[in-house]
């Protein structure tokens, strides 16, 4: 079993031809409401590759609240953790242009995933084979989770994202951290090479690229795993995808070259369709692709 412990959002999305200028108005061509947060979008991808996973986080009393369980019972998690909470749910508001989006996050009900939050599922979260976290809820609920896993040797996947400067116990409680190239600059800083960075956290530091594929160090040499090449309608979700993938393919005890290529194809086949959780695939998708392009 896997545990995401993290946000669950209804995201905003405005579809435009181009973001507009500080000061600007412009007409959107579509709207849509769709079902995210990156705790949620994760569980989600895991739970589409036929893995059982518990969702741990915090929705509003509001109709969004509401729309974020059902969605979510839908999907087949186990969702008896969850813990609904005064005011509103978390939002995110998507621009999507030009193939590629930006992300405004109110989080609303994320804010209450406190360290007695986490502390009070410490039995469901120490029962897990792997357990799965981001940023999106606040960081001493994160520092508390990566102390709980560490000290019962409990694999952690890390996706620092939105990306902040982390304390470095964290960094090395974690079993994995799955930044982008963007999000490793800011964890890093700016006059850290890429290559320098993995170096120093081999087999641990995981950096997504885009169409560049995925990079990281085995302990001899930086191995880039290449990107599938896909038709992209909406970017919102790969990031995600991935993440959930690559939890789904490890603890499975994959390898982590294998499972990040693996990881590499639900991401791209996730960009083919709207919306972060419209695109992700399940297990059987995946191999149907694979069977087809040899």
């Amino acid at each position: 079993m896997i545990v995401v412990v993290g946000s669950l959002n209804i995201d905003l999305v405005v579809e435009v031809e181009r973001r507009p200028e500080k000061g600007e108005t412009l007409s959107g061509r579509d709207f849509h409401t769709f079902p995210g947060g990156k705790g949620a979008n994760q569980a989600v991808a895991i739970g589409r590759l036929g893995e059982t996973c518990a969702m741990l986080g915090c929705i509003g009393e509001d109709t969004n609240g509401k729309l974020m369980y059902e969605v979510l019972q839908k999907e087949g998690l186990e969702l008896a953790y969850l813990k609904q909470v005064e005011g509103p749910n978390g939002v995110a508001v998507i621009t999507l242009s030009e193939q590629d989006n930006s992300i405004i996050v109110v989080p609303g009900a994320n804010q209450s995933v406190t360290v007695d939050y986490i502390e009070a599922n410490r039995k469901i979260i120490e029962a897990a084979d792997l357990v799965v976290t981001q940023l999106e809820i606040p960081l001493e609920a994160v520092c508390y989770l990566g102390e709980m896993t560490s000290k019962k040797g409990i694999p952690l996947i890390l996706n620092p994202a939105p990306a902040q400067v982390l304390p470095k116990a964290l960094i090395e409680q974690c079993t994995y951290l799955t930044p982008n190239e963007h999000e490793c600059k800011i964890l890093f800083g700016e006059e850290e090479s890429l290559e320098a960075c993995l170096k120093k956290y081999p087999n641990k530091l995981i950096v997504t690229q885009g169409a560049q594929g995925v990079s990281f160090y085995d302990g001899k040499e930086v191995v880039n795993v290449p990107a599938y090449k896909m038709e992209v309608v909406d970017t919102t979700g790969a990031g995600d995808t991935f993440n959930g993938a690559l939890a789904y393919q490890l603890a499975q005890g994959t390898g982590l070259r294998e499972a990040i290529d693996f990881a590499n194809l639900a991401a791209g086949l996730s960009v083919t369709q709207l919306s972060a959780q419209g695109g992700m695939p399940t297990l059987e998708q995946i191999k149907a692709y694979r069977n087809n392009v040899k």
